[in-house]
């Protein structure tokens, strides 16, 4: 028989579901993906429907399940959103939305906790800056806001423990999901005692905690009989999407920085220890052992989607990079601050919103998502300005994401908007084989997240004329930001 992984991807806007073989490969045709969107409301909020994304999720495994026979599953590795909240009751039900790491409304929130707070010192501990994106505010938002419903809740957690309670009728938290929190002490692996009296909850009312090579095994009746040779395998927690995107993209310590651009965007590296709190970066963890700087920011390839919809492109997107590929970089004369989800990495504002400036009637709608991308690529060089001491000194950088994988054009702003050559990584679906290579280490299949490594093709290298141009670009951007 073949042994095979299961690995269970639960995204911002999709659900994915794959079979990989014990080297960390996928298998060709064995993928399933389910899409979906969640609530925009005009105050800010961001929300998921649970059970839209548990049908997802369901849809997903009754189509790799269907793909096993004939062989043997070692196991199943899931990764999950970081950031996302969500209330449950006593039996393990969700209760609430599920609030994402795009909701603004908690920014009031932030600056009562930062009066009354030492934010550095909580960063220091907890890695995470006070922001709308982190729990403290949310929870206290939702408690102000909606009391009625918070009374209801019991415990909070994210989708995975709620999969988890679905499936086994129990649940924990990983130390990677706890990570990213804003309520777990770095150095400490536990939660944070003023952090969570910020929040206005207690540690009985989050999940026990557990790491990342502690499965579950043993699925409930209804789901043992649906997914029979899933029944008794190891299902392991969830890990945060940025911890799988990391190790699919084979960044496993120092020497590699990751940049991803899928629905928001991020620079990381794997560190063994969580180091030195830097301003600007978060801190969080892959398990008790391992860590991950970076820095994310809220825009990505949403502000493409955006763009996209609002400005009427044509459905023909070769023939948009044809266009966006015979433009001169940062020739149309725009500005951009592309907040539309608000901002996290570098400055941490809470209340941002999107600004687009020097528009004239000669613009065209290409010129403008030209400017939204290029500013995207902008605010990435300065998250990268930041996180790049704290690589190697010949570190190189690899990109992955569905943002870049359908556009060159975009990948060609970012390389001279950093300044520094990037590898593309033709993995499609890194944060994928993340949790596939994150689960076969855990069962011993592998001897190390980073032993399946890839060499990396030639790096697409910085045009110094190019680079000259985003240089003054990110000032004007800068200038702009500094006045609105």
């Amino acid at each position: 028989m073949d042994s095979v992984l299961v690995a269970l991807d639960v995204g911002s806007s999709s659900a994915r579901a794959a079979l990989f073989d014990v080297h960390g490969e996928a298998l060709a045709d064995r993928f399933h993906q389910v899409p979906y969107e969640p609530r925009v409301t005009a105050d800010g909020g961001v929300e998921h429907d649970p059970a839209v994304l548990l049908d997802a999720v369901t849809q997903c495994l009754d189509a790799v399940h269907a793909s096993t026979a004939g062989m043997e599953v070692l196991g199943v590795g899931l990764t999950t959103f970081w950031h996302g909240l969500l209330g449950f009751d006593r039996d393990g039900r969700p209760v609430t939305p599920l609030s994402m790491w795009a909701d603004t409304r908690a920014a009031p929130e932030v600056e009562i906790l930062r009066a009354a707070l030492d934010e550095p010192a909580l960063h220091a501990r907890t890695g995470a800056h006070l922001h709308a994106s982190y729990w403290p505010a949310r929870l206290r938002w939702l408690a102000r806001e909606h009391p009625a419903l918070v009374a209801r809740v019991a415990r909070w957690g994210s989708f995975g423990e709620q999969l988890e309670s679905e499936l086994f009728g129990e649940a924990a938290t990983s130390v990677s999901m706890a990570s990213g929190t804003g309520l777990f002490a770095q150095q400490a692996c536990e939660w944070d005692a003023e952090a969570l009296a910020a929040a206005g909850i207690t540690g009985a009312q989050l999940f026990p905690l557990v790491d990342r090579r502690e499965p579950r095994r043993g699925l409930r009746r209804a789901w043992a009989r649906r997914w029979p040779r899933f029944r008794t395998v190891a299902w392991f927690p969830a890990v945060g999407d940025g911890v799988a995107s990391n190790v699919g993209s084979d960044c496993t310590d120092a020497s590699r920085i990751a940049l991803n651009v899928g629905t928001s965007a991020a620079l990381r590296i794997v560190t063994p220890t969580p180091g030195a709190p830097v301003r600007g970066l978060w801190r969080y963890r892959i398990d008790r052992r391992v860590a991950i700087i970076g820095g994310a920011t809220s825009e990505g390839g949403n502000v493409f989607a955006w763009c996209r919809d609002l400005l009427k492109l044509p459905d023909d997107n070769d023939a948009v990079e044809r266009a966006l590929a015979e433009m001169p970089p940062d020739g149309h004369g725009l500005t951009v601050l592309p907040f539309l989800a608000g901002e996290r990495a570098p400055g941490w504002r809470n209340g941002r919103t999107a600004v687009i400036a020097g528009l004239t009637l000669d613009v065209t709608p290409v010129e403008v998502l030209q400017a939204a991308m290029e500013a995207v690529a902008l605010r990435l060089a300065a998250v990268y300005a930041m996180l790049a001491p704290a690589a190697a000194p010949d570190h190189a950088v690899v990109a992955s994401g569905g943002g870049l994988a359908r556009s060159p054009a975009w990948r060609r702003m970012i390389v001279d908007a950093l300044g520094h050559p990037v590898h593309y990584s033709a993995e499609t679906e890194a944060t994928s084989r993340g949790a596939a290579l994150l689960a076969l280490e855990a069962l011993g299949v592998l001897d190390g997240i980073a032993s399946p490594g890839r060499p990396l093709d030639a790096p697409l290298l910085p045009d110094p004329a190019r680079q000259a141009r985003y240089r003054a670009a990110l000032e004007r951007q800068r200038t702009l930001d500094e006045r609105v």
